[in-house]
């Protein structure tokens, strides 16, 4: 590298691990933000030689990547953000602290997706899904396919491992000539009703779905999801045994799955890697509690709530919302969720934006507490399973309560 970036990347690992001792984070944002300042190519220079993986999508980038990752670690040591900071700051800190790696698998915000593809002339991306999200300052989800659409069609090279049961994403992803298709399915589809390519219904039946007005319709996948396993193209199955909770979590694994291949990983080697994540910056972490077994699970929109309660237990659970800049600042998402799910057990509600949260619980029939601390959430729950979902940075303060105590 250039002797510029030589000392960008020596700033950037140093400013990245006082921060992490002064107790101010782990440092995957300002290790990068102050790289950048010093050299504004520092990005470009660290993924020169690397055979890079990109993931992004509305939901599951964390998770996917890390599984990604984890099959990846067959080829050689992988370079990751794995702490979900997916912004061209938080890419240059995880391959400045890397140091020399032969692969990289980098989450990516959507919205940066076309910077990161030019900054860092990736082999492949993953694209996993688009549905609404932080509205009051998110593009709306087609004018975000299109922007997926446009970058793709500029770099023809890289290969697509994309998810057949998303039309957004499908619209997006045919213009490449190198598409893998991957099944996931896809509960939450309120915001795929009508065709991006000619404003025309689309229809769904049997796991299938097509335009009404045009040639659009899913295509035939090469990986998907039977069982408790995942098909590959040849058609094998492979059992999937995650640590993970959730069908949805099936569905990263076979992105995983997808992604790995495309650098010559075989299911075979890759599946047993999968099953060594426990827990993804935080989520799905279970910690012990005066006799409660609280186990964390982050949702951030519609469509992850959605899974999130698909994951949780039938047993008492914390909803915890924000709306704080990380998280968006406007609540009207709560109307979009169907909170049917949590009849019929405990339900406590907490956060700075707990009331808005009522309303809406109200709304839906649903009995609830107001509660103001975890403390008084813990007195209020028999021993055993405790369940909290919680937004961005509601997810964050309860788990640094949890590690302050533990």
């Amino acid at each position: 590298m250039p002797l510029r970036a030589k000392v960008a990347t020596s700033v950037s690992k140093t400013a990245a691990a006082l921060s992490r001792a002064a107790g101010r984070g782990d440092g995957s944002v300002i290790g990068g933000w102050i790289g950048l300042k010093i050299d504004p190519e520092l990005l470009s220079h660290l993924a020169a030689g690397r055979a890079i993986a990109l993931v992004s999508g509305t939901n599951g980038k964390t998770t996917t990547t890390r599984l990604t990752a984890a099959a990846m670690q067959t080829l050689g040591r992988v370079a990751s953000n794995s702490f979900g900071a997916n912004m061209p700051s938080g890419h240059t800190s995880a391959l400045a602290k890397a140091g020399s790696t032969p692969f990289a698998v980098l989450e990516v915000d959507e919205h940066y997706l076309p910077q990161v593809v030019e900054e860092t002339t990736p082999r492949v991306i993953a694209l996993l899904n688009l549905s609404r999200d932080q509205l009051d300052r998110a593009k709306e989800v087609a004018m975000m396919a299109a922007l997926w659409r446009d970058t793709l069609v500029k770099n023809p090279e890289i290969r697509i491992v994309a998810n057949a049961d998303d039309p957004m994403v499908v619209w997006a992803a045919t213009g490449s000539q190198h598409v893998t298709w991957f099944s996931a399915g896809q509960r939450w589809s309120d915001d795929s009703q009508v065709c991006p390519q000619s404003g025309h219904p689309i229809e769904r039946a049997n796991g299938d779905w097509w335009c009404t007005g045009c040639w659009l319709r899913r295509p035939r996948p090469q990986w998907q999801v039977e069982d408790e396993g995942v098909i590959d193209p040849r058609g094998d199955w492979h059992l999937v045994k995650l640590q993970l909770p959730g069908r949805v979590n099936l569905g990263n694994a076979a992105t995983a799955l997808a992604v790995a291949a495309e650098f010559g990983v075989r299911p075979i080697e890759a599946v047993p890697r999968l099953a060594t994540v426990t827990s993804v910056a935080g989520r799905y972490a279970q910690v012990d509690r005066d006799g409660r077994n609280v186990r964390l699970l982050l949702a951030k929109n519609p469509a992850s709530w959605l899974e999130a309660f698909d994951m949780a237990e039938q047993a008492p659970t914390l909803l915890s919302v924000n709306a704080r800049d990380p998280d968006g600042l406007d609540t009207s998402w709560l109307w979009d969720v169907d909170f049917s799910p949590l009849y019929n057990r405990p339900v406590l509600i907490t956060g700075d934006r707990a009331y808005d949260l009522a309303v809406r619980l109200e709304v839906n029939g649903i009995p609830f507490r107001h509660v103001y601390s975890f403390d008084e959430v813990i007195r209020a729950v028999p021993p055993g399973r405790l369940e909290v979902i919680a937004n961005y940075t509601a997810f964050q303060d309860i788990r640094a309560e949890l590690d302050r105590v533990n």
